[in-house]
């Protein structure tokens, strides 16, 4: 009896469908075309009607380790002269957390076979749900038949099939089978469906093969093919035709891009995309990557003959990107990027197509516990027509002295903390840049501190920090002023002290908890010293002031500038959480220069003198669920008028939701040329219109007095149900550019859950 329990068994393993997630072929490459915008949908591909095809009984050797089966039925019957146990009435079988109950279940020992008749379910573990009429299963359960199938996957997918066969351990075989994602009502045709007379899959190859397979759209064929084949969903690589991409540009006019993976080998992928357009005929894209044990490398670009007036002939760009681990210690990355013209990648829609420098780069890494070692060079390409449209002298002017350098050498040496918690830190910086047909650079610093932090018995934080900055310079050609040059040698040296004071005060009720934190950092520096005269200013020009560097040490983000002087910065952190008003925070701060010519003050504003710095803070606000908050400023220290103000909110439910952010950034009077007042203001709506329905627009304003309106505006609208999306999207710019002025774009796509999507 224990025996013929594991045919039963068995019988209804043989049924369990694998709900395994279908990839047709890999998605590889990295010359797609950009779409830097929200993703367009989440209906990504799971199942397919090949995921019934692949049941597969386990074997004996997996079976043999079953530790309880659960066995019921009405009436069991042993014919001992026929050879067969007959199970009849409310049949039902546990295992595993599968159930598979049936009207009627016959087991021949004599043949080997089993026959389950009337009305035959299977529960599966994982939701997925088959009903059939018959199975004849016979050979050990490794071939047999059902018959007039519905199976319900276990992400409501629905296949149905008049017939199934499994002919021996390596070929399944559905006829007449239908696969939905959509729900179905009684009498009426789904949204959509997939049908084919003959639906086969091959485990030797991992092939899946269909005849004459039709797309319905309720019920109306719209797609055709007679044969299909396509690998089943345990592939997860292999040579093949990826979905084309369809659209119309301005550029390119009308044009069809299909994509062709060849899987060279284990390590080796290769991309065709060209793209075939009405107005540039032939576009070729294309990528190539490798994976080594210990390294990686990727090849892309694209190339086009363009005969419009104002572009090149020859149009293109390259990428090539990598990392190669040399030891369990240094590691070496490079990022080369080469463009024909700065308005070919805004053309193509390519990747970096909204930077005003195309960066090159080349980098060795050394990571050993605390410390780190970098070794990097840089070249860069200028695209930007901002600059040269606001001050067309000035840009030909940093294009024709654009920067290399090389080499980039940063180092970080820490000491472990000893008995009292202090440690030492040696930084070391070099950097060699060779600006064309302008002044050359070489820079050795070394910045030696010691730290220590504390914790009082009362609760203050301090933080005691000493340092010495020391600075070696070579420069050649460098034009301080209009009439003076400077060529030759010179050094520095830094010393800096500062103590930072905390001491947090925390108010606790039954629904909220407060935190108070006053803050001061001194700082004792002497003033002078930064010999703008024979230093030039490289790495520290576009200084900024604001909430996040108003209590650091050094205010400056890179070495060519001290942040000279003494001063004291003070301000005040406060937070609130709680299950009642949410979690909501604000700090606020200002720094007290001892000299009113502060070298930092002083890059931000010379014109301004004065002690006491402008007031910088933020505030972030999260009440509840319906609103979000952020605030940051720079508020003026006498007249409290705005400098600079950043603010950001959504509000609304989750079917209605605003947003709006709004940023001003004052004219930089030091730097009138360079820095011209910003005002924006973005705003935009998502609106839940009905169950399927939902819309979003958006507006980019342009604020200031010369306001050219509208920057860019857009939107969506988007109907998705249980199996099926179309995404409309509208978006129409207002560029300085006048090669993209009044440029806009159109996209519709159509989604098929679980199959994928096509559109434009």
């Amino acid at each position: 009896m224990k025996f013929n329990t594991f045919k039963l068994l068995l019988t209804s393993v043989f049924l369990v469908c694998a709900a395994t997630p279908c990839n047709a072929v890999t998605e590889a490459g990295e010359i797609q075309r950009k779409d830097n915008k929200e993703p367009k949908s989440n209906m990504y591909v799971s199942n397919n009607i090949t995921d019934f095809s692949l049941g597969t009984a386990p074997s004996a050797d997996t079976a043999n380790v079953v530790e309880r089966i659960d066995f019921a039925a009405d009436e069991m019957i042993n014919d001992e002269k026929a050879s067969t146990l007959t199970a009849q009435g409310n049949v039902e079988i546990k295992y595993n957390g599968m159930r598979l109950t049936t009207d009627k279940l016959v087991y021949n020992q004599e043949n080997d076979t089993v026959i389950a008749k009337g009305n035959t379910t299977l529960y599966a573990q994982d939701g997925t749900v088959v009903k059939s009429t018959s199975v004849n299963l016979a050979d050990n359960m490794s071939v047999g038949d059902m018959y007039n199938i519905k199976a319900m996957l276990k992400d409501k997918s629905t296949v149905t099939a008049e017939r199934f066969r499994r002919k021996d351990n390596h070929t399944k075989v559905l006829s007449y089978a239908t696969y939905t994602a959509c729900d179905i009502c009684e009498g009426k045709f789904p949204l959509w469906q997939v049908s084919a007379r003959k639906v086969q899959h091959n485990e030797n190859t991992k092939n899946v093969n269909y005849n004459d397979a039709f797309v319905y759209l309720k019920g109306v064929p719209v797609f055709y093919t007679p044969f299909l084949t396509h690998p089943d969903p345990t592939v997860k690589r292999r040579s093949g035709f990826l979905q084309p991409t369809m659209g119309s540009s301005s550029i390119l006019g009308a044009y069809l891009q299909p994509r062709y993976f060849w899987a060279v080998n284990d390590q080796t992928n290769v991309l065709f995309e060209p793209i075939f357009s009405a107005k540039k005929d032939l576009v070729l894209l294309g990528s190539y990557s490798h994976y080594f044990y210990n390294a990686y490398t990727s090849l892309s670009g694209s190339y086009m003959k363009d005969d419009e007036k104002g572009r090149p002939e020859n149009r293109g760009n390259f990428n090539a990107k990598g990392r190669y681990d040399i030891n369990d210690l240094w590691r070496m990355k490079y990022d080369w990027k080469y463009v024909s013209d700065y308005i070919y990648l805004k053309d193509m829609d390519l990747p970096d197509n909204d930077k005003a420098w195309l960066d090159s780069s080349l980098q060795f890494e050394r990571f050993s516990g605390r410390d780190y070692v970098s070794v990097e060079a840089f070249y860069y390409k200028m695209l930007s027509y901002n600059l040269r449209r606001r001050n067309a002298s000035q840009y030909h002017a940093i294009n024709n002295r654009k920067p290399t350098v090389v080499p980039l050498v940063n180092a970080e040496f820490y000491t472990d903390p000893n008995s009292i918690g202090s440690y030492f830190k040696n930084q070391f910086n070099t950097a060699s840049i060779y600006h064309r047909n302008g002044t050359n650079t070489q820079r050795v610093t070394s910045i030696n501190s010691w730290e220590l932090p504390y914790t009082s018995r009362f609760g203050e934080k301090y933080r005691f920090v000493t340092s010495l900055k020391s600075d070696v310079y070579y420069v050649n050609k460098y034009a301080y002023s209009l009439d003076d040059t400077y060529t030759g040698t010179t050094a520095r040296f830094f010393p800096q002290a500062g103590m930072e004071w905390r001491l947090p005060f925390v108010r606790a009720t039954k629904h909220t908890r407060q935190i108070v934190e006053p803050v001061v950092v001194a700082v004792a520096a002497p003033n002078g010293g930064n010999k703008v005269d024979k230093i030039p200013n490289e790495d520290s020009e576009d200084a900024y002031f604001d909430d996040t560097n108003v209590l650091d040490l050094d205010r400056y983000a890179g070495y060519d500038r001290n942040d000279t002087g003494s001063r004291l910065s003070y301000g005040m952190n406060w937070s609130s959480y709680g299950d009642i008003f949410g979690r909501t925070s604000a700090f606020i701060a200002q720094s007290y220069e001892k000299d009113k010519d502060s070298g930092f003050m002083n890059a931000l504003d010379n014109k301004k003198k004065s002690h006491a710095s402008d007031l910088v803070g933020r505030v972030n606000a999260e009440p509840n669920q319906y609103l979000n908050l952020n605030y940051r400023f720079r508020l003026d220290k006498k007249s409290l008028d705005a400098k600079y103000s950043e603010l950001g909110a959504d509000v609304g439910p989750s079917f209605l939701r605003f947003n709006v952010s709004y940023i001003f950034l004052e004219g930089n009077t030091h730097y009138n040329d360079r820095y011209s007042e910003r005002k924006e203001l973005y705003a935009s709506v998502k609106a839940k219109l009905t169950q399927f329905w939902s819309l979003k627009l958006y507006n980019l304003q342009d604020m200031t007095p010369k306001s050219r309106g509208s920057l860019e505006h857009g939107g969506s609208i988007i109907y998705e149900d249980e199996c099926f999306k179309v995404d409309t999207t509208f978006r129409k710019y207002n560029s300085s550019n006048p090669d993209l002025d009044n440029d806009y774009e159109f996209g519709i796509t159509f989604f098929l859950k679980t199959i994928g999507s096509v559109g434009s």
